[in-house]
């Protein structure tokens, strides 16, 4: 019986060895390779949903985007290391006496989901995102994170990245994008497949709030990772 525990052991700390070997390469490869596909985007293809996605580079991309996205999904971005936990703090204390789920997720974690996993709302997939979460944190720039995670989440019913929603929303590069389409995009965000549908100014007061709160984010010195 102790051969048998031992030998459990050994296959299970060779397993969780491999797994983080692996993953800490693939982490550190994505510092300069593009990510060529993510499991989102195979779970998507094999329902029968299209494929489109064109990586582009920081200089590619209008700086208002970057601007935009940290106002609308995580204003801490340029100063937390991965959690925002005020953010965790006042979504736990909303989710206790209201219907609606707030959620707390912060870019990072967000790209650690698109990047690695599948879309499921699991206790264990919370804890490989967790995980991830600190391993992109830990091995990349907050440049290169954003960089990736503007690059690969959906924008669209197949739409990936920041220059095809560029493309087909507005028909332009991602790097001529104004101000206000740029927090139209960020706008989006939390479900783009029913926003993107939605009139133009359906989501004016959103737009506003995120323009507005982009002045803000400079005020406090929160966009110091982008100006």
């Amino acid at each position: 019986m102790g051969f048998v525990k031992q030998k459990i052991y050994k296959i299970l700390f060779l397993i969780g060895f491999g797994f983080i070997s692996l993953s800490c390469i693939a982490i550190i490869g994505y510092r300069i390779i593009p990510p060529p596909i993510t499991p989102i985007m195979i779970i998507k293809w094999m329902d029968g949903n299209r494929i489109q996605k064109h990586w582009v580079d920081e200089r590619q991309i209008s700086p208002y985007v970057f601007q935009a996205v940290i106002a609308s999904e995580d204003n801490n971005f340029c100063h937390h290391i991965g959690f925002d936990i005020s953010a965790l703090k006042q979504a736990w204390a909303h989710n206790k006496k209201s219907d609606t789920v707030h959620g707390a997720s912060t870019i990072t974690m967000q790209t650690a989901k698109n990047l690695f996993l599948w879309p499921d709302r699991t206790y264990i997939r919370k804890i490989i995102e967790a995980y991830f979460t600190v391993g992109l944190e830990f091995f990349l720039s907050k440049q290169r994170i954003i960089l990736l995670y503007l690059n690969i989440i959906e924008w669209g019913n197949g739409i990936y990245g920041i220059e095809m929603a560029a493309q087909n929303y507005f028909h332009k590069s991602a790097q001529y994008l104004n101000l206000h389409e740029a927090s139209w995009l960020a706008a989006i965000l939390p479900n783009p497949i029913y926003y993107a549908n939605l009139p133009f100014d359906y989501l004016s007061d959103k737009i506003y709030m995120i323009e507005k709160r982009i002045s803000s984010l400079f005020s406090n010195n929160q966009l110091s990772c982008y100006k």
